[in-house]
């Protein structure tokens, strides 16, 4: 029966209008009135001027008659807006032109630092424009209306009785759409925000899935036609977030026509939502699908590759390929890799051009060998001389960043004492990218390189799904997924998911064996606080200097301290 959403004659409903000095964003509040009904009872009424502490416009005086000298003595915003907040708290928020006195509110809210309260907002205006035929009234507004449904008391451009009006006004609208079958707060939403009846009608399709954590799967259906995934979600509770899709709470303009072409949805339940949010990233992955703005972008990055040539080279892929190259990354785009790979050049004089060097000369050099960037091996240098300088650019993305470090600080320093400092912002900006990236990289290589990690949480009641959240996770990729409900032995369940665990390969390069999102996913979850290690098969570590603090970095790239190393 809770979802079927609280009914209208059991709603408490406090109905709110504003006098405000204007309308633009420097206006502010000069009057409040509020009344709190239930089953068409009155319960309470807020009513208050507030000095606004500016000038009251003349033609405002004239409309409200509210005047300077009337609000002299009455409270500030800042101490009515506590005593409003608790008057409303809990109730469904009316209002006329609700956009207005709702801005408002909001606005106080944020300037006096109090966190909106987010309850669920009805605006007459829209539910009289939905609930009363054309030629009832000419318009909508709040005088027509309380004429049109005899209010007891008439609006007059003052607070209190405009809220009264707005009163009798919501009553006559309930009991209009109360003969369009709408019973409830949600019914009453979705009537007001136009909620075709169609797309309503479909909400029986959530009756039947369970409330338990994993993902749903909106597809369609067409005789002849295979059937194709229009959409996939996650939730922690699958019954009630597919619900949403048929009510007023979901408003963007996508999901709406998903749901109109939709036949069908199913459900898949998951043991925990960490698996739930890696099923959903595999889900999307195989089937793409049309609604999901993911299927367009994911796993879309750029790894920076050092080659196996004779003669090394960085060079930009968008995977790692099945060789002994050395990987770093990724990358959420081919231009940042190449920006990342400009702080390398300016540290190392590694060769940038793409052609096939044999062992005899090619050529008389470039300008970058000139200018001292490249130490040129297509002029026949010793190869030894040039792999000392491949083994340091190795060191430098996969181990140690503090000489790269230092180097392009070095050159930030010289750029900022000659008042070049365009020139060292741009520098700066690549090295944050270099130090970003090479500590994004050693947090995803660094537990992918163990053959088993099982991992437990404890997630309390009254979460849908309570207990020890168990997840076994091999080569970086999550291999099973297990809860032991509370009086359950974890150990024994943790040992069954071992036993019924997919097997994993490890990818040849120490990368993770699934995609670069799950891999965040699996690391941000094992660094959550509380999660215990329950066993682990292989070293997860880091190397000592892969790490620098960002609020070290700016006094380590000008030579004015050592970074704190980051400990395994």
């Amino acid at each position: 029966m809770d979802d079927l959403g609280t009914p209208l004659a059991e709603a408490t409903f406090c109905v709110v209008d504003l006098e405000t000095t204007g309308s633009g964003p420097e206006a502010t509040i000069t009057e409040f009135g509020a009344v709190k009904v239930r089953g068409g009872e009155v319960l309470g009424e807020f009513s208050t001027l507030v000095n606004p502490g500016t000038h009251i416009p003349g033609f405002i005086a004239v409309l409200t008659g509210i005047t300077n000298q009337m609000v002299v003595d009455a409270p500030t915003l800042s101490q009515v807006l506590p005593s409003w907040l608790e008057f409303s708290r809990g109730t469904v928020l009316v209002a006329h032109n609700a956009r207005f006195d709702i801005g408002f509110l909001k606005r106080a809210c944020e300037q006096f630092d109090y966190p909106w309260p987010g309850q669920m907002v009805v605006d007459t205006v829209g539910l009289a424009r939905q609930a009363l035929l054309p030629g009832e009234v000419p318009n909508v507004k709040l005088h027509t209306l309380a004429d049109h449904f005899h209010a007891s008391t008439q609006p007059n451009h003052r607070a209190l009785s405009d809220a009264r009006a707005t009163v009798d006004v919501l009553h006559g609208l309930l009991e209009r759409v109360g003969n369009l079958g709408l019973l409830t707060v949600d019914d009453l939403k979705e009537f007001e925000h136009r909620v075709s009846p169609q797309r309503r009608a479909k909400r029986t399709w959530a009756t039947d899935l369970p409330e338990a954590p994993g993902i749903y799967i909106f597809y369609a259906r067409r005789p002849g036609q295979q059937r194709q995934v229009l959409y996939v979600g996650k939730a922690t509770n699958i019954r009630r977030r597919v619900r949403t899709y048929f009510t007023s709470s979901e408003t963007r303009p996508r999901m709406d026509e998903m749901v109109r072409v939709a036949t069908g949805v199913e459900a898949v339940v998951c043991a925990t939502e960490l698996e739930a949010e890696v099923r959903e990233l595999r889900t999307i992955a195989a089937h793409s699908p049309r609604y999901n703005r993911r299927s367009r972008r994911q796993d879309k990055v750029a790894w920076v590759k050092l080659t196996c040539d004779r003669y090394p080279r960085l060079s930009i892929v968008t995977s790692p390929g099945d060789d002994q190259a050395t990987y770093w990354g990724p990358f959420s785009s081919r231009s940042a890799a190449q920006e990342a790979c400009e702080v390398i050049y300016d540290s190392y004089p590694l060769r940038q051009c793409t052609m096939r060097i044999g062992r005899k000369a090619a050529g008389a050099g470039c300008v970058l060998s000139e200018l001292g960037k490249c130490l040129a091996p297509c002029q026949g240098i010793d190869p030894d001389g040039y792999h000392e300088v491949v083994e340091q650019v190795r060191e430098a993305l996969t181990t140690d960043l503090r000489p790269t470090v230092a180097r392009v600080g070095q050159r930030i320093g010289q750029l900022s004492a000659q008042q070049r400092y365009e020139q060292a912002d741009v520098l700066t900006a690549r090295l944050r990218s270099y130090v970003a990236t090479t500590q994004r990289f050693h947090r995803l290589v660094g537990f992918s390189r163990c053959r088993q990690i099982v991992a437990a949480q404890w997630v309390p009641g009254p979460s849908a799904n309570p207990g020890w959240q168990i997840h076994v996770i091999r080569y970086g990729r999550l291999a099973a997924a297990a809860t032991a409900a509370p009086g359950q032995d974890p150990m024994a369940t943790a040992d069954q998911a071992i036993r019924l665990a997919e097997s994993v390969l490890p990818s040849p390069h120490g990368l993770p064996s699934c995609s670069v999102e799950e891999a965040e996913r699996i690391a941000a979850w094992l660094e959550r606080p509380g999660v215990r290690l329950m066993d682990i098969d292989g070293e997860w570590s880091m190397p000592l200097h892969s790490g620098i603090d960002g609020a070290d970095l700016p006094r380590l790239a000008l030579g004015t301290s050592s970074p704190a190393p980051a400990v395994a």
